[in-house]
């Protein structure tokens, strides 16, 4: 079902069957584990189910119930058919999220194989951009930025925009690492602060190494100019052409409040070049790269940028580029617009250095790595309506965060920073996307159960099989939660935040820590027995969360294929590519969508 040729109809139909499987079970994907007690979980499932599972040990649930790779199983005692049906179903229907292309993981370690040297530093990265990185993104931009590089050559497109950009790290090594034009948009000001400051310690660093060695120094055989870095929020009610006027926005607006460097340093203030500093900087350091390459063209570098593309040349891409697309650029439209506050118009932020020079914008590459909530499904349209954008690759999370018609605004979402004219009032929300998805009954997905496909299955696997002392954290909350009712039976499910190392105390020590948190006194008297006989059950509890943990990729696997239909229903294919470790980093389907040159007309007609 997972193949190349995943056609139309076995999209619809597995969409079927998804919501079929996930309203017959939505009790367990809405239930909320902290309530296991409190609303009597264990007693909603089949008496049946009950017997088989009650008495499981930790690996056995793992082996048993979550491991779809796990081939000889051996019950402990004869298990229902809706049981099984329900955990075959649920491995057969979920997209898979294994890396197929030969990069392994270490045993045990939870760390991939680019980390066996130096867990702390891919050997796949050259040091100048693993400095401020952690070894999560580490892997991620390594991996992403290879995959975008290879399309960029596919869609003979040179221009990347990122969204989401943060700090900075993808678009370094895609500007620098890769040799790619890059405009990095980021909502936090804070965030694109720090990333031009990284900039310019990474060309610092590399100017040192070149007076040290004689000789300069270059990154890429071709390296691209210095990325653009631009604050903006991208509004998922906006049209397509308002985020291409935001893309013109410089980084000058960013809020002077720069952020801590550790949690003991106060706050300070981040000196942000203005717009002309930034404008002079990227070109002085896009004539050095130019004299760098006139140097390349004769010698060859000395530093390793990334020895991963040959490993990741083996991941099968989207065929979907048509033969005769020639070497031409892509059609360009004409833009002239105005930066909001600053006043200045795109053309000139986007000549220097840029993709394209005078008043008109080239056609570009999006990418979003974790883009959060309804900014990937954001991207998505973009990519469906707007000329300019040719391929799309979309890492989502936060689902929780999605807007529904059921609820348009869940909590967490951040609101747009100022109210803009020129914004379009729209009513698409970020699930359903897709005619077909929105005619099935049973589509619907709540809060929780969208929260439920944010959960890492397979870090949980490794707390199972290990028998970890982290399974009796939600046996401890649960039982707090009944405790709570007692006393307060209108505080439901309070935010109680982590409380650390939890799986180290005994449970008298962290109801004192926790009750504070939701407003009661650390004495708040309760029946030690009653305690006691809850505490029993932590096997219960690790059985339940489990399967609400089963359904998760369940979940995941709706979301990303409406976004599949979504696009197919505008005339685009497209794929999901399991691109990062699971294990390391659990979002790690990666959908891809690339224009064919007949999609490029019918946009024009448009």
């Amino acid at each position: 079902m997972f193949e190349a040729n995943f056609s139309v109809q076995e999209q619809r139909e597995l969409a079927r069957q998804l919501t079929s499987l996930l309203s017959t079970y939505r009790h367990i994907s809405d239930s909320y584990i902290i309530e296991f007690f409190s609303e009597s979980l264990w007693d909603t499932l089949p008496v049946s189910w009950q017997e088989a599972l009650s008495d499981l040990t930790p690996p056995q649930i793992a082996d048993l119930l979550l491991d779809r790779e796990t081939k000889d199983r051996r019950y402990p005692s004869v298990w229902p058919l809706s049981l099984l049906a329900l955990r075959t179903a649920a491995h057969a229907l979920s997209f898979p999220r294994k890396v197929s292309d030969g990069h392994t993981q270490n045993a045990g370690a939870g760390m991939p194989e680019e980390f066996q040297s130096n867990q702390c530093q891919s050997s796949l990265l050259g040091h100048i951009f693993r400095k401020h990185v952690k070894p999560k993104k580490q892997h991620e931009i390594c991996r992403l930025g290879t995959l975008v590089k290879k399309l960029c050559d596919q869609a003979k497109c040179n221009c990347v925009v990122d969204v989401g950009s943060g700090q900075g790290h993808l678009t370094r090594f895609l500007s620098f690492g890769l040799g790619l034009n890059v405009t990095g948009i980021e909502a936090d000001g804070n965030l694109v602060s720090m990333a031009t400051k990284f900039d310019r310690q990474l060309l610092l660093t590399l100017d040192k190494e070149s007076q040290r060695s004689g000789k300069p120094q270059g990154l890429y055989s071709a390296p691209g100019p210095p990325p653009l870095h631009v604050v903006g929020w991208v509004n998922p009610k906006a049209s397509w052409d308002f985020f291409i006027q935001q893309l013109g926005m410089p980084a000058s607006e960013c809020d002077s409040n720069g952020p801590t460097t550790g949690p003991n340093e106060k706050k300070r203030r981040v000196s942000v070049p203005s717009e002309l500093e930034l404008k002079l900087e990227q070109k002085s350091c896009q004539t050095n790269a130019e004299e760098s390459q006139a140097t390349l063209q004769t010698q060859r570098t000395d530093i390793n940028v990334c020895d991963s593309i040959a490993h990741i040349n083996t991941v099968t891409l989207p065929s979907v580029l048509e033969p005769e697309t020639n070497g031409a650029n892509a059609h360009k439209l004409p833009i002239s617009t105005k930066s909001f506050e600053s006043g200045v118009t795109s053309s000139t932020i986007l000549d220097v250095g840029r993709c394209t020079k005078g008043p008109s914008i080239s056609d570009f590459v999006l990418t979003g790595l974790h883009a959060c909530g309804d900014l990937s499904s954001t991207l998505l349209r973009h990519f469906a309506n707007c000329p300019h954008v040719q391929v799309i690759t979309s890492v989502a999370c936060c689902y929780m965060k999605i807007s529904t018609q059921e609820n348009p605004n869940p909590p967490g979402v951040i609101q747009p920073p100022f109210s803009d004219i020129t914004t379009e009032s729209r009513s698409e929300n970020g699930y359903p996307m897709s005619d077909w998805v929105h005619g099935l009954p049973g589509h619907q997905l709540s809060y929780k159960a969208r929260e439920g496909a944010c959960h890492a299955i397979e870090d949980y696997l490794n707390r199972l099989r290990e028998e970890s002392g982290l399974l009796q954290t939600h046996c401890y909350r649960a039982v707090l939660e009944s405790i709570i009712r007692v006393e307060r039976p209108d505080l439901r499910r309070p935010g109680v935040q982590t409380v650390k190392k939890t799986h180290k105390l005994s449970f008298a020590e962290y109801v004192r820590l926790a009750l504070p948190r939701v407003g009661l006194p650390v004495d708040l008297p309760f029946d030690p027995a009653s305690v006691d006989a809850m505490l029993a059950q932590q096997g219960r509890v690790v059985v339940y969360f489990s399967l609400v943990l089963l359904l998760a990729p369940v979940v995941e696997t709706l979301v990303l294929l409406d976004r599949m239909i979504f696009l197919q229903e505008r005339g685009f294919q497209s794929k999901l590519i399991p691109l990062f470790d699971a294990a390391f980093s659990p979002r790690n389907l990666v959908l891809v969508a690339v224009k064919p040159k007949t999609a490029q007309s019918a946009l024009k007609i448009l």
